[in-house]
């Protein structure tokens, strides 16, 4: 990791119950100032643009659920592993729907409890995260285990 963790007081950075820190963002807007993520999760309907640091896709159209939910919890649990020591950041098109979704289960993964895992997510990312009823109850029913 080049440059140390995100900056905690960063857009987009959210700091999970272990104080890993994962960075959430729109793929529509420019790259953030500062340094560049080690390891990108990209939640979209088609694979992303190559970038210069590790990254993994998951089918994920958008408003709707990942393809795969199994494919999706593997890739959550790597980017928490990846976050102890190194910058990760999740994003989708708007960096709202599936971003914020996507940031609710590492959430519950870390430890929030799954039934308050949206709200949690909506007061530390953007309080519009987790757009639709479909990705509200699929971070209900998303467990750790």
């Amino acid at each position: 990791m080049d440059g140390g963790p995100w900056d905690p007081t960063a857009p987009g950075v959210v700091t999970l119950p272990s104080g890993r820190l994962v960075r959430g963002r729109g793929l529509r807007r420019p790259l953030p100032d500062g340094p560049p993520p080690d390891f990108g999760l990209y939640l979209l309907g088609r694979p992303p643009e190559p970038t210069g640091w590790a990254a993994r896709w998951v089918r994920w159209p958008d408003f709707r659920l990942p393809a795969d939910p199994a494919d999706l919890r593997a890739a959550l649990g790597e980017a928490l592993d990846r976050a102890a020591g190194e910058r990760v950041e999740l994003a989708c098109a708007g960096g709202r729907g599936r971003t914020g979704t996507a940031l609710a289960c590492l959430a519950v993964l870390d430890g929030v409890p799954p039934a308050e895992a949206v709200a949690w997510i909506r007061e530390r990312y953007d309080a519009r995260a987790v757009e639709t009823p479909f990705q509200r109850r699929f971070v209900r029913r998303f467990t750790p285990g």
